[in-house]
């Protein structure tokens, strides 16, 4: 076993108040770790054990959120016919809770680097079981805006959770099977989003409008319950699991308890918690295939959560289905990730292609994209969604999945909680901004036209706008690919330009600081997923800072930007993604002011 092989260094928390050992320079992985040295060996088959408590405590963390999610879609119509909702109000309900997920994950990766993932997931549990109880609240009083106020609270806490429990799943397994990994953490949602859909309904017709939102209710708080498990023993976790990838906040705590007895000690870790801390302005540095992959994660919010929230009426109202049958066949379509999560994750922890990953991406987009052309053709020519329903949920069975894998891959470790927010934030904008406009185009036609035509003419514009964006989204992927590919090879050339620079040198430069300057993000960081040992750096190594080696912009690919044009795009694009996050908050607030109606009014 690799482990075996060669030795890891770990920064320890130890139960005792004394220093456990010294620096070890020597080290075949000279990172920020090795600045405290090597604590006891940790039996192998007792950290994977702990490792397995920890996946366990994260998979549980948003079953409560997710279950709550997926509850509202399969009573759209029924909600219709007992509370007088409308296309736009229900497109609200579904809006409030993704509305605050346009900034909540960035500022979750922020509070994870700066509170530690602990205390941020309570936070965020409390805030999931707040709104929850508010919905429940507006739903037994049939009052629709206190309903969106609920799912607005609601909303607040959903993102982060969702970051934080990536954040976690990462840093116990990111050089043990993250694939597998991440995909067990990503299923449990999956799988309490599934139930949701499946049993809502069911649960409706048997025991009452409210009984959906009761269960939610109970599994969010039971969310929080095992989240203050996790919080009181994470410690624990960290130890028994040797893990080395420790957050910036619980280093400064390490720092602080080891300052009472070993100053020299004390100084070490508080300068890796300072490098270990993200700076906002450090992310338009992160390089053009970044915000490649930021666009892409807008236009899957835009092609993948509106449908799945409002297949089981379309289903309904296109394919003359009953209530009950559309509900269930809309609820297949988050089948697949529960299948495949696994099995994605598994090929890829194994697969050595360099762009393996974007493949499967381009497959999916392909899969989904069928879907939505079965969807767009008549229904007197296809007569059933099935086939519609089969092509979908296998697309989407495992690209979630890929857009975070991806994310070690792009970007150093410390990076990755922010990243990750960001790349939520943005796909929850484009579900935000599109869920609203359906909505509005679902109520959009002329009486007239209704009277004519029913609601199969707005149902087919909209289906049409899905499927353009579809094919947007395919055409992403294949630029991402192309970025990708030039960095590798940029990546390649640059590693045979600097050679051989000894390894006294070599370490001394891998173990310097991240400035902000120019492509000065840490290398020894980085340990991209398709690499065949998942620490070693993709490049291997750093140039000198003071090398007068001129290289094109895209020639430091994962470590940074060089070129001023880069990174002056790279603050262009976050002021675009600024525009977005505000374009989604002007939408929602107007349509709501205009026509979200009191329980009078729809009375």
């Amino acid at each position: 076993m690799a482990d075996h092989q060669r030795p890891e260094l770990y920064i320890s928390i130890p139960s005792r108040s004394h220093t456990e050992s010294r620096i070890n320079h020597a080290s075949t992985r000279p990172r920020d770790e090795a600045l405290i040295g090597r604590g006891e060996a940790i039996p192998q088959t007792r950290a994977s054990i702990v490792r397995m408590l920890a996946l366990l405590c994260a998979c549980s963390l948003s079953v409560g959120s997710h279950y709550a999610s997926y509850t509202l879609g399969p009573l759209k119509s029924r909600l219709a016919r007992e509370i007088n909702t409308s296309n736009t109000e229900f497109s609200l309900l579904i809006s409030a809770f993704s509305l605050n997920s346009t900034w909540t994950p960035l500022v979750g990766g922020l509070m994870a680097s700066k509170l530690g993932t602990t205390l941020t997931s309570i936070i965020a549990t409390g805030v999931v079981f707040v709104g929850q109880v508010l919905l429940l609240v507006g739903d037994i009083k049939g009052d629709v805006r206190l309903m969106v106020f609920g799912l607005f609270v609601f909303g607040f806490g959903v993102s982060p959770l969702a970051v934080v429990q990536e954040s976690i799943i990462v840093r116990f397994f990111k050089s043990h099977g993250l694939g597998v990994s991440m995909a067990l953490g990503l299923v449990a949602g999956k799988l309490a989003s599934f139930i949701s859909a499946r049993t809502s309904l069911p649960l409706a017709e048997r025991f009452g409008r409210h009984a959906p939102f009761y269960a939610s209710t109970f599994l969010a708080a039971l969310s929080l319950f095992i989240n203050l498990v996790y919080m009181a023993s994470s410690k624990w976790l960290i130890r028994g699991s040797g893990t080395v990838l420790l957050e910036a906040s619980e280093i400064r705590s390490e720092a602080r308890r080891r300052s009472l007895y070993d100053l020299s000690e004390a100084q070490a870790l508080e300068k890796v918690a300072k490098k270990r801390h993200i700076r906002f302005k450090d992310i338009p540095k992160l390089g053009d295939i970044f915000w490649a992959y930021i666009g892409l994660n807008i236009l899957c919010g835009i092609i993948w959560a509106p449908f799945t929230h409002l297949a089981a009426n379309i289903f309904e109202k296109r394919y003359g289905l009953t209530e009950n049958a559309a509900s269930t066949q809309a609820s297949y379509l988050l089948v697949g990730s529960i299948l495949l999560y696994p099995v994605t994750g598994f090929m890829v922890d194994r697969m050595k292609h360099p762009q393996a990953v974007l493949h499967m991406f381009m497959l999916s987009s392909v899969l989904t994209l069928l879907g939505y052309a079965w969807l767009v053709l008549p229904p007197a020519w296809t007569g059933t969604p099935s086939p519609a329903v089969a092509a979908f949920a296998t697309g989407i069975g495992f690209s979630p999945l890929l857009l975070v894998v991806l994310v070690p891959q792009l970007v150093p470790f410390k990076f990755v909680s922010t990243t990750l927010g960001v790349h939520k934030s943005m796909e929850q904008t484009g579900a935000t901004i599109f869920q609203t406009i359906a909505g509005l185009v679902l109520d959009g036609a002329s009486s007239h036209r209704r009277v004519q035509e029913g609601n199969q003419y707005t149902t087919q514009q909209l289906l049409n706008v899905f499927f353009g964006f579809n094919v947007l989204q395919l055409l992403g992927i294949i630029l991402l690919s192309y970025l990708d590919h030039r960095r590798r090879q940029a990546a390649e050339t640059l590693e045979n330009a600097v050679g051989d620079e000894g390894d006294a040198e070599r370490e001394s430069e891998e173990e310097s600081t991240f400035t902000g300057g120019e492509g000065d993000i840490l290398a020894s960081e980085i340990g991209p997923l398709s690499s065949p040992d998942p620490r070693k750096p993709l490049l291997g190594r750093r140039p000198r800072a003071d090398s007068r080696a001129s290289y094109p912009p895209s020639s430091c690919p994962s470590q940074g930007v060089r070129g001023h044009s880069e990174i002056r795009r790279g603050r262009i694009f976050v002021c675009l993604c600024a525009i977005l996050v505000g374009s989604a908050w002007v939408l929602f607030l107007s349509t709501a002011w205009l026509r979200l109606r009191s329980r009078q009014q729809r009375d």
